[in-house]
């Protein structure tokens, strides 16, 4: 198990999940695995891995879905995670040595960097892959770093509107915190991929062929304990309330905490993932 770091990558997105956003996730990471816990299952349920295989996990986060697959297996096998974000691929490298799981990360931009070509037989993703800045060179480059006979099976969140849950603490408090960064609905983010037709584009555009884009609706849980914690580090509102003075963050808390009623059950928080099961073929006749 190692971890190959590259060149710091100088744009917004890089910027955001070194800072932060990705700390917050660091942190959060055990609360984040159980609660996106039903849609790895998903995910893994769709992904046929053979004996032998090397997969790759795009935007692989602190690891667990990486790990997840590194377990399925055997001798010869491998698994690559990759993921923009430094104190995340630390987080997964920590993880995997600390769990005995043989799984190799890397740090640097899976759009631009420089995969061995026709390397991978299974490259998979949840929700790693709607934070490029050109999505279209990103699945070639994927594209070019798999055999001729790979497959590709990723998670993306389908629209906003579908996803009430994850917008929820910011039109809460954006009338408390004019400052609150917008959603970009074209540009990268959570929801990029949220038009079918135009996930279909980028696929058949950087040469992915026999696409199939299916919605899936999964119930994900956390505990209510931890709902304020999820919400105040995360997102939107965890990147300017940790800024805003105490009187204002305790009247923040208080209104996102009360909008959020109508998804507390008892000592659980439930909301449902409207997201795309999405899969692809690198070939369909054996040609590159």
């Amino acid at each position: 198990m190692k971890t190959n770091v590259a060149h710091a990558i100088d744009n917004d997105q890089a910027a955001r999940w070194n800072g932060r956003a990705g700390q917050a996730w660091v942190e959060a990471q055990t609360l984040l695995d159980q609660m996106l816990k039903p849609l790895e299952e998903r995910l893994l349920e769709s992904t046929f891995v053979r004996p032998g295989d090397h997969a790759l996990d795009v935007g692989c986060g602190t690891g667990g879905t990486t790990l997840a697959i590194a377990r399925r297996l055997s001798e010869g096998g491998a698994c690559v995670g990759v993921d923009i974000s430094a104190p995340m691929i630390a987080a997964a490298h920590a993880r995997a040595e600390r769990e005995n799981v043989s799984a190799r990360f890397i740090c640097g931009d899976a759009q631009t960097h420089a995969f061995e070509p026709v390397n991978f037989d299974i490259i998979i993703s949840r929700f790693g892959v709607m934070f490029f800045d050109d999505f279209t060179q990103a699945f070639t480059n994927l594209r070019r770093a798999a055999k001729k006979s790979a497959k590709l099976r990723f998670i993306a969140w389908r629209s906003a509107a579908e996803n009430p849950f994850m917008t929820t603490a910011e039109r809460a408090a954006a009338p408390l915190l004019p400052n609150l960064p917008p959603r970009q609905p074209d540009g990268p983010g959570q929801f990029a991929f949220a038009d079918q037709a135009r996930v279909a584009h980028i696929l058949a555009e950087s040469g992915w062929v026999e696409a199939n884009i299916q919605p899936i609706d999964v119930i994900c849980t956390l505990p209510e304990k931890e709902l304020l914690h999820y919400v105040t580090r995360l997102g939107p509102l965890g990147q300017v309330l940790p800024d805003t003075d105490d009187a204002m963050r305790a009247r923040v808390i208080e209104t996102v905490r009360a909008a959020f009623e109508p998804y507390v059950q008892g000592e659980h928080v439930a909301f449902h993932a409207a997201c795309w099961l999405v899969s692809a073929s690198a070939s369909s006749n054996g040609l590159s």
